[in-house]
């Protein structure tokens, strides 16, 4: 997805049209150690000075996770992905965030569609924590592509695949174990999308905020449609963050 709160995606200087060429602008380097540093990625020193839900949550992917922070503090906002009001929450909000709803990912070594992706969010996270998993991006927009890209090749993320797509045009021609999305459209709405790319049996985790009882009660009827199953709200990774991370579960026909 892409974070809300963006600078109405503007490109950086000299990249018009949408495209930016394929190559992200450098980061800035700092001139000394925390100098000019990400806000949110300042330089630690000892590991204990990292918070502990970063490592209880992330464990061995957290140098990924870290790297990713630094990417969508810098890169991220330049190109318009995520705002720059965000980077101060980039962990509690959002990578954190998506992060626990990884332990409802059924079969860690399946196949995992995220629609929507902008970001990354929460689909590269998801790929970071289970390498096993092989991941697919879906985005429309050629600049997000592009990001998302940029992004697998400097995490070294081989089990993600990105391609540019609309999910509705993809129906039928996928049929992964597990579909993700976070901020793409109204549940209601959603659901046909997540449906479409699902295998049968297939689970969909929509990520949601603190109106999810109330759109699930709304597509009552879209769920119906599809014959979806066991439709429910989650409250996931209560304990290790705060909130814990609101979940639509349910399974595909």
């Amino acid at each position: 997805m892409g974070i809300e709160g963006g600078p109405g995606g503007t490109l950086p200087p000299g990249k018009e049209n949408g495209d930016p060429g394929g190559t992200l602008p450098p980061g800035r380097k700092s001139e000394a150690p925390g100098e000019n540093s990400p806000p949110g990625e300042e330089d630690v020193g000892p590991e204990e000075s990292i918070p502990r839900d970063r490592v209880a949550v992330f464990g061995s992917a957290l140098e990924c996770a870290q790297e990713y922070a630094a990417i969508l503090a810098t890169q991220g906002v330049e190109w318009g992905v995520i705002g720059p009001h965000e980077v101060p929450k980039l962990w509690d909000r959002h990578l954190l965030n998506c992060a626990v709803v990884a332990e409802l990912i059924p079969d860690a070594s399946g196949t995992l569609v995220d629609i929507g992706s902008g970001a990354g969010l929460p689909g590269l996270v998801f790929a970071m924590l289970c390498q096993r998993l092989r991941v697919t991006l879906v985005e429309p927009l050629e600049r997000r592509v592009t990001f998302l890209n940029e992004c697998v090749g400097k995490l070294g993320l081989g089990n993600v695949t990105v391609v540019r797509s609309r999910a509705e045009d993809l129906a039928g021609s996928l049929a992964a174990d597990v579909v993700t999305a976070r901020a793409v459209a109204p549940l209601d709405r959603l659901v046909p999308l997540a449906a479409g790319v699902a295998r049968s049996g297939g689970t969909v985790l929509a990520i949601k905020g603190r109106s999810a009882e109330e759109e699930l009660t709304r597509a009552r009827s879209a769920l119906r449609r599809v014959g979806a199953r066991r439709a429910e709200v989650l409250r996931v990774g209560q304990g290790k963050v705060s909130p814990a991370t609101t979940v639509v579960r349910f399974l595909a026909r």
